[in-house]
């Protein structure tokens, strides 16, 4: 009689991406144990608890939550009985400081009257827009998202439909080959901010984030991005998956071109068949592969990549509720061009700022105390490696000016009726979730750095080394790590019995 055994495998890293991959592996077999550094999972999307406020830590915008349903359809279950998740409309109130504000909805007649209204010449080149963006999101979301590229010949096979869809230019330019008004291109092309990507310069096929809010819509959970991952645990758990908090990983162990186990700082050891890194890419190879050879040349070769931005974020808790705000704002400074390029090449910290405003208890009164309101506000910043900034100091300046901005601007009262907040500075993405350089996002999503050109989803070297998340392909946001879960367990579960 032969018996089957299980593949025991570990998953570091309890953000998104971790754990869809934990939730596939755990659906399909595996023995899987996921290591997760912080007293409670979520990575990027820990949340906070100050005062009686819920603070999401990262993530606040959730699309394609289809993705999200796969996971729970993998063993027969629903995420609506684990998790409500809530519609949010508009999707995002764009504002400029000259007083121009966009609602961007789900509804094509209001968004041609808004559009009308502002530049009667773009509605059809809006159209023409959305028709581009569309193909994008069949091409390089649906039909590759979740497919890896290990070898050249796989992004070869696909070059000439890259060529076609002009993935050689940046979403800025193709954007303003459709629309002329200078506010609406900035409306249409900030979204590869949402990923880490400079408009500027990160490749046109991000231009599907378009064409993916709109088929699919924004969503809130109820209780907060937290609420999501805290149901995604559960799913884990009823699986009969082992979560591990608190377990920071030290090592990979390495055997020859094989991973054969895991060891904590706490001095905790396990062997595995399998090893799958939700961790920052970088920390991976120079540090929990630190010493090997492998570790040595990938690490060598990630150092001269172009990394993401970083961001600055206040978490603050108000008396009273702003019924005049929407759930998702995006506060367009007096720059746009110029101050984009000072977050990604400059080496300060910028004098002005765009932000984006985060109001959730518009949705979900239930994350502030009765008769107050939960925010959160970020701004993106140069990251460490570009502008090594003394946050200790910096931080609280630029707390207080972005503080006074909103109350001038957008929440008038906000310093009088403050009861609570904290920040979130580049120096804690570098020491709270071992992001190089403090990077929010990981790689930069340059078309040199995307798709076969990313940290591959399996190393070339260590056949059982995997990796999911931000630095792997396709990328950050929620349904890129996601993605990139589906990419790897496809790659983890080949040649299972």
């Amino acid at each position: 009689m032969n018996v089957v055994t299980r593949p025991r495998t570990a998953v570091i890293g309890s953000g998104f991406g971790g754990l869809a991959l934990a939730i596939r592996l755990q659906s399909a077999g595996h023995d899987v144990t996921l290591l997760e550094k912080r007293d409670k999972p979520g990575g990027r999307a820990y949340v906070y608890e100050q005062d009686g406020f819920t603070f999401d830590g990262g993530p606040t915008v959730i699309t394609d939550p289809g993705c999200l349903e796969e996971l729970f359809a993998l063993s027969g279950r629903r995420m609506s009985d684990y998790i409500e998740m809530l519609p949010v409309s508009p999707f995002y109130q764009l504002c400029w400081e000259d007083g121009f504000r966009f609602d961007y909805v789900n509804d094509q007649a209001a968004l041609d009257a808004q559009i009308a209204a502002k530049s009667p010449a773009d509605v059809e080149g809006y159209r023409r827009f959305l028709r581009y963006s569309e193909e994008l999101l069949q091409e390089g979301y649906i039909k590759l998202g979740s497919k890896p590229f290990l070898d050249f010949a796989s992004m070869v096979r696909v070059a000439p439909q890259l060529v076609r869809l002009r993935a050689d230019r940046t979403v800025y330019g193709m954007v303003s080959r459709f629309i002329r008004n200078e506010h609406l291109r900035q409306a249409f092309s900030f979204h590869s901010l949402l990923v880490g990507g400079d408009p500027f310069a990160t490749s046109s096929i991000y231009a599907l984030i378009h064409a993916l809010e709109r088929r699919w819509g924004v969503w809130f959970p109820r209780g907060g991005t937290g609420a999501l991952v805290r149901a995604l645990v559960k799913l884990f758990e009823d699986l009969g998956g082992t979560i591990r908090c608190g377990a920071e990983v030290a090592r990979i162990e390495t055997q020859g071109p094989r991973a054969t186990g895991i060891r904590c700082a706490d001095g905790w050891h396990g062997q595995f068949d399998n090893v799958a890194s939700n961790a920052d890419v970088m920390h991976t190879y120079a540090r929990l592969l630190e010493g090997t050879p492998r570790g040595q040349a990938a690490a060598r070769k990630l150092a001269r990549k172009r990394w993401s931005m970083s961001l600055f974020v206040i978490y603050f808790g108000l008396r009273g509720e702003r019924r005049d705000l929407r759930h998702h704002m995006v506060l367009f400074g007096a720059r746009y061009r110029e101050l984009i390029r000072e977050i990604f090449r400059g080496s300060a910290l910028p004098e002005d700022f765009s932000l984006y405003l985060h109001a959730p208890s518009v949705t979900d009164p239930s994350l502030a105390p009765p008769g107050h309101s939960a925010y959160y506000v970020l701004s993106p910043v140069p990251h460490l490696g570009n502008a090594p900034i003394d946050w200790s100091v910096e931080g609280p300046r630029y707390r207080d000016r972005i503080l006074d901005y909103l109350d001038e601007r957008y929440i008038p009262g906000l310093k009088r009726d403050l009861v609570t907040s904290h920040i979130l500075t580049p120096d804690g993405f570098r020491d709270d979730l071992n992001s190089h350089h403090g990077s929010a996002f990981s790689l930069e999503p340059v078309l040199t750095q995307s798709a076969f050109f990313r940290t591959h989803n399996r190393d070339d070297v260590i056949r059982n080394l995997y990796f999911v998340g931000a630095g792997t392909h396709p990328g950050a946001g929620v349904p890129g790590v996601v993605g990139s879960a589906k990419a790897t367990a496809g790659l983890m579960l080949e040649g299972m019995p």
